[in-house]
């Protein structure tokens, strides 16, 4: 019977191997994360609400598209895309602007000025004074936050999703990337009314595509306003073969630079309806499909909103409805089992913090509490029969 010490290395390691313990993360781009799901590179709508509703990616994956569908006359998916756009332009990627002169750049938000008293008292306090659990769970995030948590956010060098101010204009310090105007898709020209025989769909594809093959290790977005809309768009756009294979080439631009392109479209639904077979065969090409239904104002949205009253702003201002989301991967996923299929999501709009999405809830019975004047001579007291 052999003694051998059960310490000892049995297959000596070769000269020159060492061993790696932890595995070296490729360094994203900014204003790029990996997924908490599947790990994939991921980048902010610049919409803190909209980020925690795709999927569960908690933003926009990269090579994916987005439609958002609005009804009636107001332009609240107009506010989302320039949240969009000015979040690329202040991480430093490219916004290809489609429809829309460069002149629209001056529309954008611009940063909100952070403010001292919002911050928590978790934040402020000294890390000896919590709790010795909540370092395991500082590192997770807080996904219903309009951050992550303060310890997470202290390491990270950039911010994912920046604070607009509706009441601001964007300033061109602020400005790291660039905003690239694409080929028009106007009418045409009184004075020169000849037809041009190229698409201007087909022009736009082919000037993107030059610009992803140029720059390989930048960030682009593509920004989509109002497809179809008549003022924007020349007649020949509304044709099925023409809106059809601009979103075909849209998806293959997705697909072959998957890790440098994100597209955001908006489309008004009064125009084009979603029980029309065009509709429906856009948001089949489409990675996500969301709508926005406006409610009718009450008659006391004026009165509330000249009284300086914070829940004035929380009123819901409209209903939104989720039809597709951004898939997990090939095989499905996308968030089917997840409650935002199954409840109603209200949104509300303000100048400071921007689109909140939550969940619809009615607003609870205010009981009277003074009773009216009754006039003189009559009995004031109620009386029960």
């Amino acid at each position: 019977m052999s003694f051998t010490k059960r310490n000892t290395v049995l297959s000596p390691a070769r000269p020159g191997h060492v061993a790696v313990q932890s595995k070296v993360e490729k360094q994203l781009a900014p204003g790029l994360r990996p997924s908490p799901l599947d790990g994939r590179p991921t980048t902010s709508t610049g919409t803190t609400s909209l980020d925690q509703l795709l999927a569960g990616h908690g933003g926009l994956p990269m090579g994916t598209c987005l439609l958002i569908e609005e009804q009636g006359t107001t332009d609240f998916s107009g506010v989302l895309l320039r949240y969009y756009a000015a979040e690329g332009l202040v991480q430093g990627h490219h916004v290809h602007l489609v429809g829309f002169p460069p002149e629209w750049k001056h529309q954008l938000p611009g940063l909100a000025t952070p403010d001292p008293k919002s911050k928590s008292a978790l934040s402020a306090a000294p890390l000896e004074e919590k709790m010795k659990i909540a370092w395991r769970y500082e590192s997770l995030g807080n996904v219903s936050n309009p951050g992550f948590s303060a310890r997470t956010e202290s390491r990270s060098v950039a911010t994912f999703c920046h604070s607009f101010d509706l009441s601001k204009r964007l300033a061109t310090s602020s400005c790291k990337g660039s905003l690239q105007p694409t080929p028009s898709t106007g009418p045409p020209n009184l004075q020169h009314a000849t037809p041009n025989p190229v698409s201007p769909f087909k022009a736009i594809i082919k000037h993107i595509k030059a610009k992803l093959e140029t720059s390989p290790a930048d960030i682009h977005r593509v920004v989509v306003p109002s497809l179809l809309s008549p003022t924007l768009y020349a007649s020949r756009c509304t044709q099925p073969p023409e809106v059809l294979q601009f979103l075909h080439g849209l998806r293959a631009l997705l697909r072959q630079y998957s890790a440098q392109l994100t597209v955001l479209i908006t489309m008004p639904t009064s125009l084009f309806p979603r029980n029309t077979g065009l509709v429906r065969w856009m948001e089949i090409l489409c990675d996500g499909v969301v709508e926005l239904i406006p409610l009718l104002a009450h008659p006391g949205a004026a009165a509330l909103s000249d009284k300086k009253d914070p829940k004035a702003n929380e009123q819901p201002q409209g209903l939104l409805k989720i039809h597709a989301l951004p898939v997990y991967h090939e095989k499905g996923g996308g968030g089917a089992e997840t409650s935002a299929f199954r409840e109603t999501l209200s949104f509300s709009l303000s100048a400071s913090k921007g689109l909140i999405i939550k969940p619809y809830s009615l607003p609870p019975m205010e009981e009277e509490d003074h009773k009216e004047k009754s006039p003189a001579g009559t009995v004031k007291d109620d009386i029960d029969f």
